[in-house]
């Protein structure tokens, strides 16, 4: 659980965490959650993973008063693909405000075509998740 800071310019003229800024919010999540999984091995620069597509259903606004977290969890794996699912939650009531579900694919850096995941990251992704996936 990864826990987010919010700034007076994240929200729109309602009051409500503008739509857009979870989207930025789920990338953090991902960046953290990913350092968590592989602390050594994970090269920004030549990362070798990519968003393919993310789908998020908002159940209940954010206000600026409250304490949020992205909480973030591996759905399925795949040989070229896997999917994470994302929570923004309120950390004093565990009201969930939006849920994304997001599909990253391997890619060879060299030819920018699809790639099976890595050995490595398959074997790391388990053993955060304490699960076979």
């Amino acid at each position: 659980m990864l826990p987010l800071q919010m700034r007076f310019n994240d929200f729109d003229m309602l009051g409500h965490l503008n739509n857009a800024v979870y989207i930025q919010f789920f990338d953090l999540g991902k960046s953290s959650y990913f350092q968590d999984v592989l602390p050594q091995a994970v090269d920004w620069k030549h990362i070798n993973i990519v968003v393919v597509n993310i789908n998020c259903d908002y159940y209940a606004p954010t206000y600026i008063h409250e304490s949020v977290a992205v909480v973030t969890t591996v759905t399925r794996m795949g040989e070229k693909s896997f999917s994470l699912e994302q929570r923004i939650v309120n950390t004093a009531t565990g009201e969930v405000k939006c849920v994304a579900r997001t599909v990253m694919a391997g890619i060879d850096l060299t030819t920018g075509k699809s790639a099976p995941i890595a050995e490595e990251w398959i074997e790391a992704l388990q053993r955060y998740e304490r699960r076979a996936l």
